[in-house]
């Protein structure tokens, strides 16, 4: 008999096989296999609202830039409290999100990585010496 994991992954599978191919960032984000937590999928949610009706080949773009326009705010802020965890978790949901999305297009991801480093070190909160 497989191990519940192993099932738990070929069901995965399966539902994303039936599921139709989503056509924006939106529809896109709501297909995410695993899904985030609710807290963390819900500012997901927030964060690419803006993009939410953007073609779905922009997901690689409109997490960056969503995850950028956080991160720039907290580095700006210069808040270390609790309370911005939700936020560096979803600016880590985000990055990460743009390159599995980017990955479809493998011939773009060093230009798309070069590209994100040099904006993320370009952000106002750079502390480096």
């Amino acid at each position: 008999m497989p191990e519940p994991r192993f099932q738990s992954d070929a069901l995965s599978v399966m539902r994303r096989i039936d599921r139709p191919k989503p056509s924006t960032v939106g529809g896109w984000l709501s297909t995410v296999e695993p899904p985030p937590p609710r807290a963390l999928a819900e500012r997901l949610a927030v964060l690419l609202a803006p993009y939410a009706a953007n073609p779905v080949n922009t997901v690689p773009e409109a997490c960056l830039a969503a995850g950028e326009q956080v991160l720039d705010a907290l580095l700006t802020s210069g808040t270390t409290s609790r309370a911005t965890a939700l936020d560096l978790l979803a600016v880590d949901a985000l990055v990460t999100y743009a390159f599995e999305a980017a990955a479809d297009q493998p011939e773009l991801l060093e230009i798309r990585a070069a590209r994100a480093m040099a904006r993320i070190a370009a952000l106002p909160g750079d502390l480096r010496v």
